[in-house]
Protein backbone atom coordinates (compact mmCIF):
# COMPACT_ATOMS: atom_id res chain seq x y z
CA UNK A 1 0.00 0.00 0.00
CA UNK A 2 1.30 3.46 -0.90
CA UNK A 3 2.41 5.66 1.97
CA UNK A 4 0.08 8.65 2.13
CA UNK A 5 1.51 10.80 4.93
CA UNK A 6 4.97 12.39 4.97
CA UNK A 7 6.58 14.68 7.53
CA UNK A 8 10.32 14.09 7.26
CA UNK A 9 11.21 14.96 3.68
CA UNK A 10 12.12 12.77 0.75
CA UNK A 11 15.93 12.92 0.93
CA UNK A 12 16.06 15.14 -2.15
CA UNK A 13 17.65 18.23 -0.60
CA UNK A 14 20.79 17.99 -2.75
CA UNK A 15 18.66 17.69 -5.88
CA UNK A 16 16.72 20.89 -5.22
CA UNK A 17 19.47 22.98 -3.59
CA UNK A 18 20.46 24.62 -6.87
CA UNK A 19 16.91 25.76 -7.56
CA UNK A 20 16.52 27.13 -4.02
CA UNK A 21 19.76 29.08 -4.31
CA UNK A 22 18.78 30.48 -7.69
CA UNK A 23 15.36 31.55 -6.42
CA UNK A 24 16.26 33.00 -3.02
CA UNK A 25 20.02 33.66 -2.64
CA UNK A 26 21.42 37.19 -2.48
CA UNK A 27 25.08 38.04 -3.08
CA UNK A 28 24.49 41.51 -1.62
CA UNK A 29 23.23 40.09 1.66
CA UNK A 30 26.25 37.78 1.80
CA UNK A 31 28.54 40.77 1.28
CA UNK A 32 26.92 42.85 4.02
CA UNK A 33 27.04 39.91 6.42
CA UNK A 34 30.69 39.36 5.58
CA UNK A 35 31.45 42.98 6.41
CA UNK A 36 30.14 42.68 9.97
CA UNK A 37 26.47 43.19 9.06
CA UNK A 38 27.11 46.81 8.07
CA UNK A 39 27.97 48.61 4.86
CA UNK A 40 28.88 52.31 4.67
CA UNK A 41 29.15 54.20 1.39
CA UNK A 42 29.19 57.99 0.97
CA UNK A 43 27.82 58.61 4.45
CA UNK A 44 24.96 56.09 4.15
CA UNK A 45 25.21 53.01 6.36
CA UNK A 46 22.94 50.00 6.05
CA UNK A 47 23.05 47.92 9.22
CA UNK A 48 21.50 44.45 9.13
CA UNK A 49 20.08 42.81 12.21
CA UNK A 50 22.17 39.71 12.94
CA UNK A 51 19.11 37.46 12.79
CA UNK A 52 16.59 38.09 10.03
CA UNK A 53 14.72 36.43 7.20
CA UNK A 54 14.01 32.73 6.70
CA UNK A 55 13.95 30.74 9.93
CA UNK A 56 14.50 26.99 10.21
CA UNK A 57 10.80 26.19 10.04
CA UNK A 58 10.27 28.30 6.91
CA UNK A 59 13.41 26.91 5.28
CA UNK A 60 12.14 23.41 5.94
CA UNK A 61 8.65 24.12 4.60
CA UNK A 62 9.92 25.69 1.38
CA UNK A 63 12.51 22.95 0.84
CA UNK A 64 9.86 20.31 1.43
CA UNK A 65 7.57 21.91 -1.15
CA UNK A 66 10.38 21.87 -3.73
CA UNK A 67 11.16 18.26 -2.85
CA UNK A 68 7.49 17.37 -3.25
CA UNK A 69 7.42 18.76 -6.78
CA UNK A 70 10.56 16.74 -7.55
CA UNK A 71 9.19 13.57 -5.93
CA UNK A 72 5.83 13.68 -7.73
CA UNK A 73 6.57 15.23 -11.14
CA UNK A 74 3.49 13.77 -12.84
CA UNK A 75 0.92 14.29 -10.09
CA UNK A 76 -1.31 17.24 -9.35
CA UNK A 77 -0.05 19.00 -6.23
CA UNK A 78 -2.16 21.28 -4.07
CA UNK A 79 -1.21 23.60 -1.21
CA UNK A 80 -3.65 24.44 1.58
CA UNK A 81 -3.65 28.25 1.54
CA UNK A 82 -0.21 29.87 1.66
CA UNK A 83 2.84 27.87 2.67
CA UNK A 84 4.20 30.96 4.47
CA UNK A 85 3.17 34.61 4.53
CA UNK A 86 5.31 35.78 1.63
CA UNK A 87 3.66 36.55 -1.71
CA UNK A 88 6.80 35.91 -3.77
CA UNK A 89 7.41 32.45 -2.34
CA UNK A 90 3.77 31.47 -2.85
CA UNK A 91 3.85 32.85 -6.41
CA UNK A 92 6.99 30.82 -7.12
CA UNK A 93 5.28 27.63 -5.95
CA UNK A 94 2.32 28.46 -8.18
CA UNK A 95 4.69 28.84 -11.14
CA UNK A 96 5.93 25.32 -10.39
CA UNK A 97 2.42 23.98 -10.91
CA UNK A 98 1.45 23.80 -7.25
CA UNK A 99 -2.17 24.90 -6.93
CA UNK A 100 -3.17 26.98 -3.90
CA UNK A 101 -6.45 25.87 -2.37
CA UNK A 102 -8.58 28.89 -1.50
CA UNK A 103 -11.26 29.25 1.14
CA UNK A 104 -14.88 29.10 0.05
CA UNK A 105 -17.33 31.94 0.70
CA UNK A 106 -18.29 30.14 3.91
CA UNK A 107 -14.71 30.48 5.11
CA UNK A 108 -13.72 26.83 4.75
CA UNK A 109 -11.04 25.47 2.44
CA UNK A 110 -12.59 24.02 -0.70
CA UNK A 111 -11.21 20.49 -1.15
CA UNK A 112 -13.78 19.53 -3.78
CA UNK A 113 -11.13 19.30 -6.52
CA UNK A 114 -8.83 16.98 -4.58
CA UNK A 115 -8.85 13.27 -5.49
CA UNK A 116 -7.09 10.25 -3.96
CA UNK A 117 -4.49 10.46 -6.76
CA UNK A 118 -3.42 13.98 -5.76
CA UNK A 119 -0.77 15.32 -3.40
CA UNK A 120 -1.62 18.02 -0.84
CA UNK A 121 0.98 20.11 1.00
CA UNK A 122 0.08 21.36 4.48
CA UNK A 123 1.60 24.80 5.25
CA UNK A 124 4.14 25.76 7.90
CA UNK A 125 1.32 27.12 10.09
CA UNK A 126 -0.41 23.72 10.09
CA UNK A 127 -4.09 23.16 9.44
CA UNK A 128 -7.02 22.68 11.77
CA UNK A 129 -7.83 19.22 13.04
CA UNK A 130 -11.07 19.33 11.05
CA UNK A 131 -9.26 20.13 7.77
CA UNK A 132 -6.64 17.46 8.45
CA UNK A 133 -9.34 14.86 9.06
CA UNK A 134 -11.18 15.90 5.87
CA UNK A 135 -8.03 15.46 3.80
CA UNK A 136 -7.16 12.12 5.38
CA UNK A 137 -10.64 10.90 4.54
CA UNK A 138 -10.05 11.75 0.87
CA UNK A 139 -7.12 9.32 0.75
CA UNK A 140 -4.72 11.72 -0.99
CA UNK A 141 -1.01 11.95 -0.23
CA UNK A 142 -0.33 14.52 2.51
CA UNK A 143 3.00 16.31 2.83
CA UNK A 144 3.05 18.00 6.23
CA UNK A 145 5.40 21.00 6.58
CA UNK A 146 3.97 22.17 9.92
CA UNK A 147 6.74 23.89 11.90
CA UNK A 148 8.08 22.00 14.90
CA UNK A 149 7.59 25.05 17.12
CA UNK A 150 3.90 25.09 16.20
CA UNK A 151 3.64 21.38 16.99
CA UNK A 152 5.12 22.11 20.41
CA UNK A 153 2.28 24.56 21.13
CA UNK A 154 -0.23 21.98 19.95
CA UNK A 155 1.09 19.49 22.48
CA UNK A 156 0.61 22.04 25.27
CA UNK A 157 -2.92 22.87 24.20
CA UNK A 158 -3.80 19.21 23.88
CA UNK A 159 -2.52 18.57 27.40
CA UNK A 160 -4.66 21.41 28.74
CA UNK A 161 -7.81 20.01 27.09
CA UNK A 162 -7.00 16.48 28.23
CA UNK A 163 -6.64 17.62 31.83
CA UNK A 164 -9.75 19.82 31.87
CA UNK A 165 -8.10 23.24 31.46
CA UNK A 166 -9.33 25.93 29.06
CA UNK A 167 -6.59 26.94 26.62
CA UNK A 168 -6.15 30.73 26.77
CA UNK A 169 -4.21 31.53 23.59
CA UNK A 170 -2.38 34.79 23.03
CA UNK A 171 -2.74 35.24 19.29
CA UNK A 172 -4.85 36.49 16.39
CA UNK A 173 -7.95 34.37 16.02
CA UNK A 174 -8.00 34.96 12.24
CA UNK A 175 -4.42 33.70 11.82
CA UNK A 176 -3.99 30.23 10.32
CA UNK A 177 -1.64 29.12 13.08
CA UNK A 178 -3.95 30.15 15.90
CA UNK A 179 -6.94 28.52 14.19
CA UNK A 180 -4.98 25.28 13.90
CA UNK A 181 -3.76 25.50 17.50
CA UNK A 182 -7.22 26.21 18.90
CA UNK A 183 -8.68 23.26 17.02
CA UNK A 184 -6.45 20.83 18.91
CA UNK A 185 -8.75 21.05 21.95
CA UNK A 186 -11.45 19.26 19.96
CA UNK A 187 -9.49 16.02 20.36
CA UNK A 188 -11.00 15.81 23.83
CA UNK A 189 -14.61 15.95 24.96
CA UNK A 190 -15.34 19.29 26.60
CA UNK A 191 -12.17 20.90 25.24
CA UNK A 192 -12.36 24.71 25.41
CA UNK A 193 -10.28 27.61 24.10
CA UNK A 194 -10.33 31.42 24.22
CA UNK A 195 -8.07 33.66 22.10
CA UNK A 196 -6.88 37.06 23.34
CA UNK A 197 -5.10 39.37 20.92
CA UNK A 198 -3.31 41.64 23.39
CA UNK A 199 -2.97 42.75 27.00
CA UNK A 200 -6.12 44.88 26.80
CA UNK A 201 -8.23 41.85 25.93
CA UNK A 202 -6.42 39.73 28.51
CA UNK A 203 -7.27 42.27 31.21
CA UNK A 204 -10.96 41.99 30.36
CA UNK A 205 -10.70 38.26 31.07
CA UNK A 206 -8.65 38.85 34.22
CA UNK A 207 -11.25 41.27 35.53
CA UNK A 208 -13.96 38.68 35.01
CA UNK A 209 -11.86 35.98 36.67
CA UNK A 210 -11.26 38.17 39.71
CA UNK A 211 -14.63 39.89 40.10
CA UNK A 212 -17.11 38.03 37.95
CA UNK A 213 -20.00 39.80 36.27
CA UNK A 214 -23.75 39.50 36.25
CA UNK A 215 -23.72 40.41 32.54
CA UNK A 216 -21.49 38.28 30.34
CA UNK A 217 -23.20 39.44 27.14
CA UNK A 218 -20.49 41.98 26.35
CA UNK A 219 -17.77 39.36 26.69
CA UNK A 220 -19.70 36.83 24.64
CA UNK A 221 -20.14 39.41 21.90
CA UNK A 222 -16.52 40.58 21.90
CA UNK A 223 -15.05 37.07 21.86
CA UNK A 224 -17.74 35.45 19.73
CA UNK A 225 -15.28 34.47 16.99
CA UNK A 226 -12.38 33.93 19.38
CA UNK A 227 -13.87 31.24 21.62
CA UNK A 228 -14.84 27.61 21.29
CA UNK A 229 -18.47 26.76 20.60
CA UNK A 230 -20.69 27.09 23.65
CA UNK A 231 -18.01 28.88 25.69
CA UNK A 232 -19.33 29.73 29.15
CA UNK A 233 -17.36 32.47 30.91
CA UNK A 234 -18.70 31.46 34.30
CA UNK A 235 -17.78 27.81 33.86
CA UNK A 236 -14.79 27.73 31.51
CA UNK A 237 -12.40 30.12 33.28
CA UNK A 238 -12.08 28.07 36.46
CA UNK A 239 -8.97 26.27 35.20
CA UNK A 240 -6.71 27.95 32.63
CA UNK A 241 -3.64 26.98 30.65
CA UNK A 242 -1.89 29.77 28.74
CA UNK A 243 -0.30 29.26 25.32
CA UNK A 244 0.50 31.55 22.40
CA UNK A 245 0.81 31.92 18.67
CA UNK A 246 4.53 31.40 18.12
CA UNK A 247 5.06 34.71 16.31
CA UNK A 248 3.63 37.09 18.91
CA UNK A 249 5.76 39.56 20.87
CA UNK A 250 7.39 37.38 23.50
CA UNK A 251 7.37 40.07 26.19
CA UNK A 252 3.63 40.56 25.81
CA UNK A 253 2.94 36.81 25.92
CA UNK A 254 4.89 36.47 29.15
CA UNK A 255 3.21 39.52 30.63
CA UNK A 256 -0.25 38.17 29.77
CA UNK A 257 0.56 34.86 31.44
CA UNK A 258 1.73 36.72 34.56
CA UNK A 259 -1.41 38.87 34.60
CA UNK A 260 -3.72 35.86 34.33
CA UNK A 261 -1.82 34.02 37.03
CA UNK A 262 -2.11 37.02 39.35
CA UNK A 263 -5.86 37.23 38.72
CA UNK A 264 -6.23 33.53 39.50
CA UNK A 265 -4.29 34.00 42.75
CA UNK A 266 -6.43 36.93 43.83
CA UNK A 267 -9.57 34.95 43.07
CA UNK A 268 -8.64 31.54 44.44
CA UNK A 269 -5.61 32.08 46.66
CA UNK A 270 -2.03 31.12 45.90
CA UNK A 271 -2.33 27.42 46.75
CA UNK A 272 -5.49 26.89 44.70
CA UNK A 273 -4.16 28.97 41.81
CA UNK A 274 -1.15 26.70 41.55
CA UNK A 275 -3.54 23.86 40.73
CA UNK A 276 -5.90 25.91 38.53
CA UNK A 277 -3.30 27.68 36.36
CA UNK A 278 -0.65 26.43 33.93
CA UNK A 279 1.65 28.31 31.58
CA UNK A 280 4.52 27.53 29.22
CA UNK A 281 6.54 29.94 27.09
CA UNK A 282 5.88 28.67 23.58
CA UNK A 283 7.32 31.57 21.56
CA UNK A 284 9.58 29.88 19.00
CA UNK A 285 13.33 30.46 19.29
CA UNK A 286 13.56 31.97 15.80
CA UNK A 287 10.91 34.58 16.62
CA UNK A 288 12.69 35.38 19.86
CA UNK A 289 16.09 35.56 18.14
CA UNK A 290 14.81 38.02 15.54
CA UNK A 291 13.15 40.22 18.14
CA UNK A 292 16.31 40.20 20.28
CA UNK A 293 18.48 40.98 17.25
CA UNK A 294 16.32 43.99 16.35
CA UNK A 295 16.66 45.36 19.87
CA UNK A 296 20.45 44.93 19.74
CA UNK A 297 20.55 46.64 16.35
CA UNK A 298 18.57 49.57 17.72
CA UNK A 299 20.82 49.83 20.75
CA UNK A 300 23.80 50.04 18.37
CA UNK A 301 22.37 53.24 16.95
CA UNK A 302 20.18 53.63 13.86
CA UNK A 303 18.32 56.65 12.53
CA UNK A 304 15.51 54.91 10.63
CA UNK A 305 14.47 51.29 10.10
CA UNK A 306 13.18 49.36 7.12
CA UNK A 307 11.36 46.12 7.93
CA UNK A 308 10.74 43.75 5.01
CA UNK A 309 8.00 41.15 4.82
CA UNK A 310 4.40 40.37 4.01
CA UNK A 311 1.82 42.67 5.56
CA UNK A 312 -0.06 39.58 6.74
CA UNK A 313 3.05 38.16 8.41
CA UNK A 314 2.56 38.33 12.17
CA UNK A 315 6.23 38.07 13.11
CA UNK A 316 7.11 40.82 10.61
CA UNK A 317 4.51 43.24 11.96
CA UNK A 318 5.84 42.66 15.47
CA UNK A 319 9.40 43.46 14.33
CA UNK A 320 8.06 46.69 12.82
CA UNK A 321 6.30 47.51 16.09
CA UNK A 322 9.53 47.04 18.07
CA UNK A 323 11.41 49.35 15.71
CA UNK A 324 8.67 51.97 15.62
CA UNK A 325 8.92 52.40 19.38
CA UNK A 326 12.44 53.82 18.90
CA UNK A 327 12.85 55.33 15.42
CA UNK A 328 10.89 56.16 12.25
CA UNK A 329 10.08 52.78 10.73
CA UNK A 330 8.96 51.71 7.27
CA UNK A 331 7.34 48.28 6.88
CA UNK A 332 7.54 47.35 3.19
CA UNK A 333 6.42 44.18 1.48
CA UNK A 334 9.26 44.17 -1.05
CA UNK A 335 11.59 46.38 -3.07
CA UNK A 336 8.77 47.54 -5.37
CA UNK A 337 7.66 49.72 -2.46
CA UNK A 338 10.78 51.89 -2.91
CA UNK A 339 10.94 54.24 -5.90
CA UNK A 340 14.47 55.70 -5.86
CA UNK A 341 13.85 58.01 -8.83
CA UNK A 342 10.93 59.63 -6.99
CA UNK A 343 12.52 59.32 -3.52
CA UNK A 344 9.28 57.76 -2.23
CA UNK A 345 8.45 54.73 -0.15
CA UNK A 346 5.12 52.90 -0.05
CA UNK A 347 4.67 51.28 3.33
CA UNK A 348 2.14 50.17 5.91
CA UNK A 349 2.40 52.09 9.20
CA UNK A 350 2.34 50.03 12.39
CA UNK A 351 -1.25 49.33 13.36
CA UNK A 352 -2.69 50.50 10.03
CA UNK A 353 -4.55 48.38 7.50
CA UNK A 354 -3.66 50.28 4.33
CA UNK A 355 -0.46 51.33 2.61
CA UNK A 356 0.57 54.98 2.42
CA UNK A 357 3.24 56.67 0.31
CA UNK A 358 5.86 58.93 1.86
CA UNK A 359 8.03 61.32 -0.11
CA UNK A 360 11.62 62.18 0.86
CA UNK A 361 11.58 59.40 3.46
CA UNK A 362 15.37 59.08 3.56
CA UNK A 363 16.85 62.11 5.38
CA UNK A 364 19.88 63.90 3.97
CA UNK A 365 23.34 63.75 5.52
CA UNK A 366 25.14 60.91 7.27
CA UNK A 367 22.59 58.27 8.10
CA UNK A 368 22.31 54.76 9.54
CA UNK A 369 19.44 52.66 8.17
CA UNK A 370 18.60 49.55 10.15
CA UNK A 371 17.28 46.67 8.07
CA UNK A 372 15.56 43.49 9.17
CA UNK A 373 13.10 41.03 7.68
CA UNK A 374 10.42 38.68 8.90
CA UNK A 375 10.96 34.94 9.11
CA UNK A 376 9.14 34.37 5.82
CA UNK A 377 11.22 36.83 3.76
CA UNK A 378 13.90 35.31 1.49
CA UNK A 379 17.36 36.85 1.22
CA UNK A 380 16.94 37.95 -2.38
CA UNK A 381 14.08 40.25 -1.33
CA UNK A 382 16.25 41.72 1.42
CA UNK A 383 19.08 42.30 -1.06
CA UNK A 384 16.75 44.03 -3.52
CA UNK A 385 15.58 46.45 -0.81
CA UNK A 386 19.17 47.24 0.20
CA UNK A 387 19.93 48.04 -3.45
CA UNK A 388 17.02 50.47 -3.62
CA UNK A 389 17.89 52.16 -0.33
CA UNK A 390 21.28 53.05 -1.80
CA UNK A 391 19.74 53.92 -5.16
CA UNK A 392 17.57 56.50 -3.38
CA UNK A 393 20.85 58.33 -2.74
CA UNK A 394 22.02 57.69 -6.31
CA UNK A 395 24.47 54.99 -5.24
CA UNK A 396 24.92 51.75 -7.23
CA UNK A 397 25.59 48.86 -4.86
CA UNK A 398 27.92 46.94 -7.17
CA UNK A 399 30.55 49.67 -7.51
CA UNK A 400 29.91 50.65 -3.88
CA UNK A 401 30.88 47.18 -2.68
CA UNK A 402 34.09 47.34 -4.66
CA UNK A 403 35.21 50.54 -2.94
CA UNK A 404 33.59 50.08 0.52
Amino acid sequence: MEQTYFRKGFGLKDAIQGALSEDYHSAIVDEVRGRGYALTVDGLTVRLAREFGFCYGVDRAVEYAYETRRKFPERRIFLVGEIIHNPHVNAKLSSMGIVLIERSEAGEFDFSSVTPDDVVILPAFGVTKEDFDRLRALGCVLVDTTCGSVLNVWKRVESYARDGYTALIHGKYVHEETKATASQVTKYDGGRYLVVRDMAEARLICDFIEHGSADTGTLRSKFARAASAGFDFGRDLERIGVANQTTMLSGESLAIAAEVRAAMMRRHGEAAAAEKFRSFDTICSATQDRQDAVLRMLEGGVDVCVVIGGYNSSNTTHLAALCAERVPTWHVEDSACLRPEARTIRHRPVGAHEEVTQADWLPAGDLVVGVTAGASTPNNKVGEVIERIYATRGIEVGPALERA
